[in-house]
């Protein structure tokens, strides 16, 4: 007897399916698997279920010759609130047809689809991000362009948040991708703590550049940087314009600028905005204070400038988000 596709509202959102498939890169593979599964418990996150499912029949090894044994099929999608393609062996490849109708089935149910790094041509194959933003690798940038023309790629990001369908840049990318599904369904406390366990910073933008032309010295402007952010961070209550960090960094503005970007992929006024997005998350989440005074306490200003950039950045508002996240919300 066929199986019955769950609804949207039977679909468990703390069931989280990743795809393995032959010749999967390893470190693919654990990247949801180690944000997902073996971090989450002890961080604070409600009991979540991570089912490795085989995309294809027969024994699967991994790139570095490792067996890889999934425990479920493509059936289990049917459970999933969150599908994760990890990667894929080959772009040139389209994915088999019975993966491809899983997934479409799956996002047809409800589920989240995710493709991390190559992971986006497969949903590309199934027809899941026409019409939509995405983004992969950069090294595969013009590739995907040429071969998805009804897909808005965005190359430059490390990762595009649909809603139902999610991408990500390349390798360590992934783990930002996860780590931001993580922060929208369970909150920004939770996946800075996975984050902490993992070595991780706790948070990146998905608007930030997948990569700095040239990296800076540890020493020299690099450490210039590296300590006058530190001070940033400690005081984002206070304001911090270009001129003063530049000043403090015993640079011009303009030498300021590139280094900032140099350094984090980023522009100083975005940044600040995000680190300071962040510290509000924080604080609506951990704190009984006012909306008032977390607005002042991350240097957003104004209840209502908070209000503007929480809807503008996570489609909600700060009141909303407390009765989500907050610690007294369960």
């Amino acid at each position: 007897m066929p199986r019955k596709t769950p609804t949207l509202q039977e679909r468990s959102a703390s069931t989280v399916a990743v795809l393995a498939f032959d010749n999967i890169s390893l470190f693919h593979l654990s990247v949801p698997c180690l944000v997902f599964g073996e971090n989450g418990s002890d961080a604070g996150m409600p009991p979540l279920t991570l089912k490795v499912c085989a995309a294809e029949p027969g024994p699967l090894r991994s790139t570095a010759g490792v067996g890889v044994d999934a425990p479920f099929g493509l059936d289990d999608l049917d459970d999933a609130g969150t599908v994760i393609v990890p990667s894929w062996r080959d772009p040139a490849q389209p994915a088999p047809q019975p993966m491809l109708d899983a997934l479409r089935k799956a996002h047809a149910g409800g589920a989240r689809i995710v493709g991390l790094c190559l992971g986006a041509f497969v949903l590309a194959d199934a027809g899941l991000l026409d019409g939509r933003s995405a983004t992969t690798h950069w090294l595969r940038a013009d590739q995907f362009a040429q071969r998805y023309p009804a897909v808005g790629l965005d190359r430059d990001v490390l990762y595009v948040d649909e809603g139902d369908v999610v991408t990500s840049a390349g390798t360590a990318a992934g783990l930002d991708c996860c780590l931001h599904l993580l922060r929208s369904d369970w909150g920004a406390e939770v996946a800075s703590r996975v984050a902490r366990r993992m070595v991780l910073a706790p948070h990146r933008q998905g608007g930030q550049a997948q990569f700095i032309q040239q990296s800076l010295a540890v020493s020299g402007a690099g450490h210039r940087l590296s300590k006058v952010l530190d001070g940033v961070l400690a005081t984002l209550d206070q304001p911090h314009s270009l001129d003063d960090l530049a000043a403090r960094a015993a640079m011009g503005r303009r030498t300021f600028t590139r280094h900032f970007h140099q350094l984090t992929g980023s522009t100083v006024g975005q940044w600040l905005l995000n680190q300071r997005l962040a510290l509000a998350q924080r604080l609506l989440e951990t704190t009984d204070r006012s909306i008032d005074a977390v607005a002042a306490d991350a240097g957003l200003g104004t209840a209502a400038s908070m209000r503007q950039h929480f809807a503008a950045t996570f489609n909600t508002s700060p009141s909303a988000y407390r009765r989500q996240f907050g610690q007294h919300a369960a």
